[in-house]
C-alpha cells in the first residue's frame, strides 16, 4: 500500500471536501501498517457524507473508531461471505484489473464499487442464474452465497482510519489511499463472482462409470491370500 503522504499540498486545496487542518495528527502514529487509511483516502471516504469537514473532524478526534457512511454517492458496496470474498479478490488481483478499497466486517467481505453498481449487479447475476442462490457454473452443483448490494439509501460500517488487527470489529484489507481510488464496476464484479464460484466447484465429476457399491456386501481382506 502507499505510504502515508509526506506532502500536505494535496490536502490544502481550497475545496469544499478538503480536510484543511484536520488530518496531520493521523500521520503522527509511530508505525503505519499497510491497511491504514492515508489522509487522502480519508478525504475520499468523508466525501461520501453531506458534511465532509464534520466527518473529518470527528475522525480526527477518534481515529480508532469505526464509522458509518452512506452509499450511492462516492461508492457502492458489494458484500459477500469472507471465504467467497477471498476467492473474488484472488481472481481480481491475479487475473483481473485489481480491486478498490476492501474491508471485512462480521464475517463478510465488503468490496467498494462504482456508484450504481448496487442497481446493476443483481440483474447481471440473475442473468447468470444467481437469483435463487443456486447457480450451477460449469455443470457443478453448489449452493452459492448471497451477494448483497448496498447503494443509494443504504449505509455501511467502515473500519477505523488507524489499524489494529487485534481489535474486534471491521478491518481494512485494502485501505483507501488516494482521493480518487479506482473502483470496480458491475461487469468486473460479475466476472469475479463467476470465477470465484467456478473455483469452488470440485474438479472431480459427480458422475461415475462404475455402479454404486452395495452397502450390504461382505468385504474380505485378500491381500494375504496365496
Amino acid at each position: 500500500m502507499t505510504a502515508w503522504l509526506e506532502d500536505e499540498t494535496s490536502l490544502l486545496t481550497r475545496d469544499p471536501r478538503s480536510c484543511v487542518g484536520t488530518l496531520p495528527p493521523l500521520r503522527s502514529q509511530a508505525a503505519h501498517q499497510p491497511a491504514e487509511v492515508t489522509p487522502a483516502g480519508a478525504v475520499w471516504l468523508a466525501g461520501a457524507t453531506a458534511n465532509p469537514r464534520t466527518t473529518l473532524a470527528r475522525w480526527q478526534a477518534s481515529p480508532a473508531s469505526p464509522g458509518v457512511l452512506p452509499c450511492g454517492t462516492a461508492f457502492d458496496v458489494v458484500s459477500v461471505p469472507s471465504l467467497f470474498g477471498r476467492r473474488m479478490l484472488e481472481r481480481l488481483w491475479a487475473q483481473g484489473p485489481g480491486s478498490g478499497p476492501v474491508a471485512t466486517h462480521r464475517g463478510r467481505t465488503l468490496l467498494f464499487a462504482t456508484p450504481g453498481t448496487a442497481q446493476r449487479l443483481p440483474s447481471l447475476l440473475a442473468w447468470e442464474e444467481w437469483g435463487t442462490g443456486a447457480a450451477r457454473p460449469e455443470g457443478g452443483s453448489r449452493t452459492l452465497p448471497p451477494v448483497l448490494c448496498h447503494g443509494t439509501g443504504d449505509a455501511v460500517t467502515v473500519p477505523p482510519l488507524t489499524c489494529d488487527t487485534s481489535a474486534p470489529g471491521p478491518q481494512w484489507v485494502v485501505a483507501p489511499d488516494t482521493r480518487t481510488p479506482w473502483l470496480p464496476g458491475p461487469d468486473v464484479l460479475r466476472w469475479a463472482c463467476v470465477r470465484a464460484a467456478r473455483s469452488a466447484v470440485p474438479p472431480v465429476s459427480d458422475y461415475s462409470i462404475f455402479p454404486p457399491a452395495d452397502p450390504g456386501a461382505n468385504v474380505y481382506d485378500v491381500s494375504r491370500r496365496r
